[in-house]
């Protein structure tokens, strides 16, 4: 057993203080401070969210979704590295079980190469005696998708009815941020942090761009009333992550 002698151990301590001051006292006074990125756990993110925040998909349950006609989502919905797959085609939509009139929508989500899907909202359900498809937030590989090149069909427009305006996307297999914010009749599509498109629900302009649109009457009615969330099956693999959801 080694044994240590107290007294000689005080005084070492004591020189290295003493050693340690004179050295930060000859340190030079910084002049600019650089930030470290915060970096959040993935505890952190299976987190609770805050306030009147409600998850949709936190990465463990698909309990907040059914198919279009009510029932379980198809099997090709997989939950992988806690994100929400369409695996293969055929898996039909889902669709959130609450309907929301006005609220924040956030989420992440990441496409194949060529890929094509959707956003919808305001998705009458099947009890709604007002008939609606819902507005799309078009989610697209835009570099690489073949035959897009009309702005209403690009990511984070209001499909075939508002283009973005402002490209915010990040290429194929990357994972991009999505924010929607419905204040009826005010209505914000947000993309990785800035705000691309804005428009008036009923407006003389949404009207007459709405009627022209592939999907009219559908999207002129209903835009007012309580809707569900949907996640379009378009054929291509699609991953969503962290949906969660606030009613304002």
């Amino acid at each position: 057993m080694n044994r240590v002698n107290s007294g000689a151990a005080s005084r070492v301590a004591a020189q290295s203080l003493l050693l340690l001051a004179v050295i930060a006292g000859c340190k030079p006074v910084a002049t600019n401070t650089v930030a470290i990125p915060t970096v959040t756990s993935s505890a952190e993110v299976q987190a609770e969210p805050a306030d009147d925040w409600q998850w949709l998909f936190n990465g463990e349950s698909t309990n907040s979704w059914t198919d279009s006609n009510g029932n379980e989502i198809g099997q090709q919905w997989q939950i992988i590295d806690n994100a929400l797959v369409l695996t293969a085609a055929d898996g039909g939509a889902i669709v959130s079980k609450q309907s929301f009139t006005d609220f924040e929508l956030e989420l992440a989500w990441q496409i194949a190469a060529s890929g094509n899907s959707g956003i919808f909202y305001k998705v009458a359900g099947p009890d709604s005696e007002v008939r609606s498809g819902g507005l799309e937030y078009q989610l697209l590989d835009n570099d690489n998708y073949p035959g897009h090149d009309n702005p209403v069909h690009f990511t984070a427009a209001l499909f075939d009815i508002y283009p973005p305006e402002l490209d915010a996307h990040l290429p194929a297999g990357s994972w991009n941020n999505t924010r929607i914010v419905v204040r009826y009749p005010h209505v914000e599509h947000w993309l990785n942090g800035k705000l691309v498109l804005q428009f008036e629900l009923g407006s003389a302009d949404w009207q007459k761009r709405a009627a022209q649109s592939k999907f009219a009457p559908e999207h002129v009615l209903g835009a007012d009333e309580p809707g569900h969330i949907m996640l379009q099956d378009h054929g291509d693999r699609i991953a969503f992550r962290q949906i969660r959801i606030r009613a304002l």
